[in-house]
């Protein structure tokens, strides 16, 4: 697991702004989501194109809160990084600079719709009522990314708790777009996940200071479960 630690002194700084630690642990769970981001066998798996080994040792919290939401009346969204020829033309930028010709390639062949590490991880736990959708970019909510913004605003959903993988990439993308769109966003501390601890703690204090309610799993688990009590 991640070594978290948050600034000391950006939390005194937030704590000092906002008047409390959290603000968002009194939750409406008819009007809470919880997006998991990212957790394919592409980003999990041992030897995977994009392996993140801290996001297997996260699976355990991230199916605790789906469980929990799951029970008081939430939503469960399983994001699922996609790249076809649409999203190969329109993002051609980042495929055509940011990669050599071979890595270019692995990637759109490990996240083609319906290919072994575009598939979601097996150790999450997935039901009936839970929606799976699929995103072209690094962030669900730029526009025709992906359909996540009309699902949530279809069921009245204006909270959503954050976990997934890359911290500091789709997970962060995600959690900054959705709160200039007015959603309110909870982001789990020790159940999102990046390559190093240093780029996910600069996530976790750029979260803190300016999108988000940094929460640990438990704090969350007790959120959920207060909710409607």
């Amino acid at each position: 697991m991640h070594n978290v630690r948050l600034s000391p002194e950006l939390q005194a700084a937030v704590l000092a702004q906002r008047g409390r630690a959290h603000i968002f642990d009194k939750l409406d769970m008819r009007r809470t989501a919880h997006v998991i981001v990212d957790l394919q066998n592409g980003f999990m798996e041992p030897g995977a194109p994009v392996e993140v080994p801290v996001a297997r040792e996260i699976v355990g919290a991230v199916n605790s809160i789906s469980t929990a939401v799951r029970e008081r009346g939430g939503q469960n969204i399983f994001l699922r990084m996609t790249i076809d020829e649409g999203s190969q033309a329109s993002w051609s930028n980042w495929f055509a600079y940011m990669h050599s010709g071979a890595t270019r390639l692995r990637l759109a062949e490990a996240f083609a719709r319906d290919s072994h590490y575009w598939r979601l991880w097996p150790q999450l736990e997935v039901t009936g009522t839970d929606i799976a959708i699929e995103k072209t970019r690094f962030g669900a909510f730029v526009p025709g990314a992906s359909r996540l913004h009309e699902v949530l605003q279809d069921r009245g959903i204006d909270t959503l708790i954050i976990t997934g993988t890359l911290t500091n990439c789709c997970c962060e993308s995600t959690a900054r777009d959705a709160m200039q769109m007015n959603y309110k966003i909870i982001f789990v501390a020790d159940a999102n996940a990046a390559l190093t601890d240093a780029a996910h703690n600069a996530t976790l204090d750029n979260m803190l200071m300016l999108f988000a309610d940094v929460m640990t799993t438990q704090e969350v688990l007790a959120a959920v479960r207060r909710a409607g009590d």
